[in-house]
């Protein structure tokens, strides 16, 4: 989540965390079924880009009405009900999906990113897990940083 929160800071409205996030989960329920069945291919055919292009599609559809109900439920809708445009929504979850393949074929060797034109992956381990970790963790830290001083300073002219 540390790099959606450093472009949802940069894009502000133009990117939807909360499609974002939701993306990220559905992302994670094949390999999630996997660890609890012991059957099938840990990051399977869900962490190709040719999977991430149809759950980035799934995401989009189902999370833009999710977010929406889901801004409500936590009071951060004030007013008026907080609409996701629908570009905003499949912009989100294809960022959502696609770093999620690339961050996940850093980490995992066995993430097949480009299947199933080649069954290698040219990412793996180009940085550190640990320094991945950090990364992602700066970023969020950071782009939480960015976010809240430009909301402070929105508020304040």
């Amino acid at each position: 989540m540390g790099p959606g929160i450093f472009i949802k800071a940069i894009l502000q409205s133009s990117f939807s965390l909360m499609v974002f996030g939701w993306t990220q989960i559905i992302m994670d329920i094949q390999p999630l079924v996997v660890l609890i069945t012991g059957e099938g291919h840990l990051h399977g055919f869900t962490h190709t880009y040719i999977g991430a292009v149809l759950l980035a599609i799934f995401s989009a559809l189902s999370g833009k009405y999710l977010s929406e109900i889901g801004l409500m439920f936590l009071g951060l809708a004030k007013g008026e009900p907080i609409k996701i445009v629908w570009w905003v929504s499949f912009l989100s979850a294809f960022i959502g999906s696609f770093s999620h393949v690339f961050l996940d074929s850093i980490m995992h060797a066995d993430v097949e990113p480009f299947y199933p034109m080649t069954l290698d992956n040219p990412f793996h381990g180009i940085v550190s897990v640990s320094a991945l970790h950090k990364v992602c963790s700066y970023s969020g830290l950071i782009g939480a940083g960015i976010y809240y001083a430009i909301s402070w300073r929105l508020k304040k002219t």
